[in-house]
């Protein structure tokens, strides 16, 4: 029951806009079998304020159509939440409770993000919306069931925004504790995703598992910032006024414009914070319902867009919709970021690195990012709450003399990346992935990396691509006049916040860095 989670609840539900500008309208479209229902809507960064609400809403069942995975569901408005122009920026939550429904299926959730009519702080962190929608399988298929084209115009996956409770159980990297075997094949996730009707992709991405982490901690601290979805990086402008740009736990799918917005950012002299694994890892196109550049919907043929994208052999080859660092597209992610995953995908995850540290050994102790923490060369940040997984991005990376690792040069690579702590990751081959997968079983990202980069499946180009190094890292990609990018190259930093205070000083030492207080 939980690997088809449509109409799951008695009770379903989506915003009409992903964003909006505090003071604009928002339509919420809800399918229901009960003939009322109620709603909230609250603002979630620290805590979870209310700011809005309906009774007795008048319910309405509408059928998904067969093609609301890749094209939405189009139904009809059930009410307007109308924002107020002194809403704070930031996420919130939309709960629907259906009237009389069956308990534990008379709930549902869908949210949207206000942002502010001009910069209300030095910060913005985007959303990883693309990625949201790339796991969703509400409706059918998604990106990684079959899917090569996926609708923000349907109801998010159970899980996604909101959920009981948090345990271990809920992670595809699960720590290990002192004397505990590994949780090599997910069996412990798949137990408890499935106790509670949730599909995979929980464990992979979504406002609850990874950017609510990071805004529970960073508010109470003091920490302010505006909010944005992956898709509002396609507004001309809309980086103006920011000193820094934050990706938060899994910002796995971006555009062309999207890359373009943020290169532009760095380049004139703003910064990027990429707290997130496999970052920049698929090129992507938005387009509407008549198949044109649009928001409405996401296209990614993945693992065959070399055969199958039909941009492929034309002049907008480059725009094809797989991987960044495919020579079709030529675009590494790590000319952004100075990292990328075909040097390290997996840790503790499946077959790579089941019984991995956790976390990064420091290689750099006398860096910025240190200061106050103690750690000394060798020392391990993050292992006791498994900061390093389930998907990591990483570096080739060669010993000097005084065995500091640094960037083996590869094309692409910025020529300054300073790399100040690391863990060894891999990838993983067909056969080789956890049940807890939420892919397809014949997508071996080992066979793939191999041809597509490398360019064979060739024994040696396996071999390549299977050991590799995720990394805690520093560069400045556009050189001297551009920003400063950080990157800790892992999905699972957040699951240190608040729980280890050496991973909250460092956290705090990269925020004080990009956005230096009185600057």
């Amino acid at each position: 029951m939980a690997d088809d989670i449509t109409f799951y609840d008695e009770i379903e539900g989506y915003a009409g806009a992903l964003s909006c500008r505090a003071g604009e309208s928002v339509p919420l479209r809800v399918s229901t079998t009960a003939a009322t229902f109620d709603v909230v809507v609250e603002r979630w960064g620290a805590e979870r304020v209310e700011v809005w609400s309906a009774e007795g809403v008048a319910g309405a069942s509408v059928a998904a159509p067969a093609d609301a995975d890749s094209a939405g569901c189009h139904w009809p408005e059930s009410l307007t939440v109308d924002t107020a122009s002194d809403w704070t920026p930031g996420f919130y939550l939309v709960t629907l409770t259906a009237a009389g429904a069956t308990t534990g299926r008379d709930v549902a959730h869908a949210g949207f993000v206000v942002r502010p009519t001009q910069p209300t702080q030095r910060a913005l962190l985007v959303l990883a919306t693309n990625t949201w929608n790339a796991y969703n399988t509400w409706g059918g298929k998604s990106l990684y069931t079959g899917g090569h084209r996926v609708s923000f115009r349907r109801p998010w996956a159970r899980g996604l925004l909101a959920r009981d409770g948090e345990d271990r159980d809920d992670r595809k990297a699960r720590p290990v504790r002192f004397g505990e075997d590994d949780d090599s094949d997910g069996e412990i996730f798949q137990a408890w995703r499935m106790a509670n009707g949730y599909t995979s992709a929980v464990g992979s991405t979504g406002w609850f598992t990874h950017e609510r982490r990071f805004v529970e901690w960073a508010e109470p601290r003091g920490f302010g910032f505006d909010m944005a979805v992956s898709s509002d990086l396609h507004e001309p402008g809309c980086l103006d006024g920011y000193d820094v740009v934050l990706g938060i736990g899994h910002d796995e799918y971006w555009t062309a414009a999207a890359r373009d917005a943020i290169d532009d950012h760095i380049k004139g002299g703003g910064n990027y914070v990429s707290l997130s694994g496999n970052t920049m890892f698929w090129q992507v196109r938005l387009e509407d319902d008549a198949g044109d550049p649009g928001l409405d919907h996401m296209v990614c043929h993945k693992y065959r867009a070399h055969l199958d994208d039909p941009v492929v052999g034309t002049e907008n080859e480059a725009t094809m919709a797989g991987l960044w660092c495919d020579p079709l597209v030529g675009r590494p992610e790590w000319s952004t970021i100075g990292a990328g995953s075909v040097f390290g995908l997996y840790h503790r995850f499946g077959n790579a690195l089941a019984n991995g540290t956790g976390g990064f050994t420091v290689t750099k102790p006398g860096h910025w990012m240190f200061e106050g923490t103690d750690l000394g060369w060798g020392d391990l940040l993050g292992g006791d709450h498994g900061i390093v997984g389930y998907e990591t991005v990483g570096c080739p990376i060669q010993l000097d003399e005084y065995h500091e690792p640094h960037v083996r040069p590869v094309p692409g690579m910025p020529e300054d990346v300073t790399i100040v702590g690391l863990a060894m990751a891999g990838n993983l081959g067909v056969g080789d992935y956890p049940k807890s997968i939420a892919a397809l079983s014949d997508q071996g990202d080992l066979e793939f990396l191999a041809d597509r980069f490398y360019g064979g499946v060739t024994d040696d180009n396996k071999r390549r691509v299977r050991q590799g190094t995720a990394v805690l890292a520093t560069c400045r990609p556009f050189g001297d006049t551009g920003g400063t990018v950080v990157t800790a190259g892992t999905t699972d930093w957040v699951y240190g916040l608040g729980r280890d205070r050496r991973v909250d000083q460092v956290t705090q030492n990269i925020l004080d860095y990009v956005v230096p207080a009185g600057a």
